[in-house]
Formats: structure tokens, sequence, C-alpha cells
């Protein structure tokens, strides 16, 4: 049962390369589904991709995850959302940037090792003001072929050279076209999606060369927005097992570059983060 409308929940807003979340960090009571379908609407609430919920565990380095995209559903992991709550775990326990921060953070899909880097070592940053922006690395560990690809694409209008299915802790569908060029994710990610019962991200990939790709996406729970973390990874693990890139390679989506490692056994993602606002919202 929600406190009565009058008791505020304060929450900060985030955006890694346009992917929007809202973070509130150890709130006053627990959040649901409903409070990210009310404060995630860009006409009702404050506006994100997701709504993400941060609650200490045994001391200021370690926190537990919990992630709800703008629709409600619950999602195990983002590349993007995680970067964005260490920015914001970082401000909440006054970390000066300095040095590095360090952080476990707990999720639905594992572990994951989050570092928040001295702005020492984060340089120019396109994305915002210098004492808004931070550079955020996570390792999103081992990626390994996913869910089955999809006979959707050819009705689309689409020539797929290849598709790879990658699990990340959350399912991934990665399909390798010569052009993005006009392609309109609004109408094939849904009409993709639709033959997986648990829902899955689409993500279009070009190969621009051995070091960098681009890509355009559909994310479920969220629809179209301007970067995927988690996205990004599984498209630079899916180049790279192809043979079509080399194993470190930047990630161009709308909302900006990325950088991914995906050699060995762990794929590890890179990029800005931006704090946007600080609100705080009733009931």
């Amino acid at each position: 049962m929600h406190p009565p409308p009058s008791e505020p929940i304060r929450l900060t807003k985030h955006h890694g390369l346009g992917n929007d979340f809202l973070v509130a960090v150890d709130p006053a009571r627990p959040l649901d589904a409903d409070d990210a379908r009310r404060w995630c609407d860009r006409r009702e609430g404050v506006g994100a991709d997701g709504l993400i919920m941060a609650t200490p565990l045994d001391g200021p380095h370690h926190w537990r995850m919990v992630l709800w995209n703008s629709d409600g559903s619950r999602a195990e992991m983002s590349g993007n959302g995680i970067r964005c709550l260490g920015q914001a775990v970082a401000d909440h326990v006054g970390h000066d940037r300095a040095m590095d921060l360090d952080l476990t953070i707990e999720t639905d899909a594992g572990s994951r090792p989050v570092v928040v880097l001295a702005r020492t070592a984060v340089g120019g940053l396109s994305n915002g003001p210098a004492a808004d922006a931070d550079r955020v690395r996570v390792s999103l560990g081992k990626a390994v072929e996913g869910p089955v690809t999809s006979p959707r694409f050819a009705g689309l209008g689409l020539t797929v050279a290849e598709q790879i299915g990658v699990d990340l802790g959350n399912p991934h569908l990665v399909a390798f076209v010569d052009s993005l060029d006009g392609v309109d994710m609004a109408t094939v990610g849904p009409i993709v999606e639709a033959d997986y019962p648990g829902g899955i991200n689409v993500h279009l990939v070009r190969i621009i060369d051995s070091g960098r790709i681009e890509m355009v996406i559909w994310e479920r729970g969220a629809g179209v927005t301007r970067a995927c973390g988690s996205g990004a990874c599984a498209a630079a693990w899916a180049a790279n097992r192809a043979g079509l890139v080399d194993p470190r390679v930047q990630v161009r989506m709308p909302g900006g570059s990325a950088q991914v490692s995906a050699s060995g056994d762990e794929v590890v993602l890179t990029g800005p983060t931006v704090r946007v606002a600080g609100v705080t919202v009733h009931g």
C-alpha cells in the first residue's frame, strides 16, 4: 500500500547516450511497476526509458539494483541503466571523483562490477557540462549464444546477412545489414519481437570497419531508444564472433558512441553518463 500523496520520493534523472533513467537511491519506501509507469510517462510523468531503485547492502560500495522498463515490466539488466546508477550512487555517497569509485551492483542478471572513473580520466565529454558528466565502466560478464533467429526480416523488406541471438543476462537479437538508411525500428521492432513470448531486444547493425559498428535499437518494454548499453555489448560480441570486427569496438548509436571490449569471457562497456536533474515526486 502506497503512503499518502504528501510523502516525497527523491529521484535523479540521468542518461547514458540519450538512454534515460530515473534513479531512486535508498528511497523512503519500496518502489514498484506502477511507479515506473507513472513516473516514466513522457507526458504525464517525469519521462524516462526506465526506473531504477537502488538499496544498500553491506556498505557504500555494494548495492542492489531493481529496474523497471517504462511500461512497468521488470528488466534483468541495462548496460546504460547500471552506469547511470553508478553515477547516482557516487553522488549519494559524496564521492569527489578524484579517484575511481569501485562498486558491486547486484542485479536480476547477477553481480556486476561498476567503476565510476576519476574525473581526471574523463577528458572532454560532449554530452553535458563537466560537473554533471562521468565516464562509467561496467563488466556485463560472459556473453553466450542466445535466442533463436527470426524469419520476419524478409517480410519487412530488409536484407539481413546474418542473425545472432545473444544472452547477456537479458535477450538480444542482432541482425547485420548493409545499410541503416530509412530503417524504421518503430515498425521493425514490434513485428520481430512478437515472435518471442518473453520479449527481446532487437538490433540492426552495420559494420563500418574492423573497429567500428553502428546500430539502431528496439528495446523490449521501452520501444525505440537512442542507445542500449547491453545491446551495444551484444552487437560487438556478435560481430566479433562472426569475424567481422576486432575484440575492441566503438559502437555508434543514435544517442552517441560507447566502447566495448568483447575479448575472452568478459564483455566490458565504457561510456559517458550525464546527470540531468533532481526531482521530487509524491505518492
